[in-house]
């Protein structure tokens, strides 16, 4: 039943709706597929990185097209993210699995914690 295209595809929506609005559709997709659909944890990082490339190309060329994203302020952060995953990707290979799992879970509770509590500085 969970595995079927209904489900799939109406999960992918709600996902990739998630993932435009820039919430992190994509660690949530890690978790359905962990926890919901038993996935190992390697196999969901792989589906996890191919559904990342088409709904995160479509979400930045949409803010793009509205004048949202400031290139001179994210194209050294975009870099520097890429080379880290570049490095980190090699290096992270030999990593023990259960700590990158508990890792992970720490970033994921949080990131969740500080969209809840964060509150934008006033302009002095």
């Amino acid at each position: 039943m969970l595995e079927s295209f209904p489900v799939a595809l109406t999960v992918g929506a709600v996902l990739g709706f998630l993932s435009g609005l820039g919430i992190g559709g994509g660690s949530l997709l890690i978790l359905w597929l962990t926890m919901v659909l038993g996935m190992e944890h390697s196999a969901a990082r792989c589906i996890n990185l191919l559904f990342f490339l088409p709904t995160a190309t479509i979400a930045c060329f949409l803010q793009w097209r509205a004048k949202a994203i400031p290139f001179r302020r994210i194209l050294p952060a975009a870099l520097g993210g890429c080379l880290a995953a570049a490095v980190l990707s090699r290096v992270g290979m030999g990593l023990n699995l259960e700590v990158v799992k508990k890792l992970f879970g720490a970033l994921l509770i949080l990131t969740g914690l500080r969209e809840l509590f964060y509150r934008p500085r006033k302009p002095s």
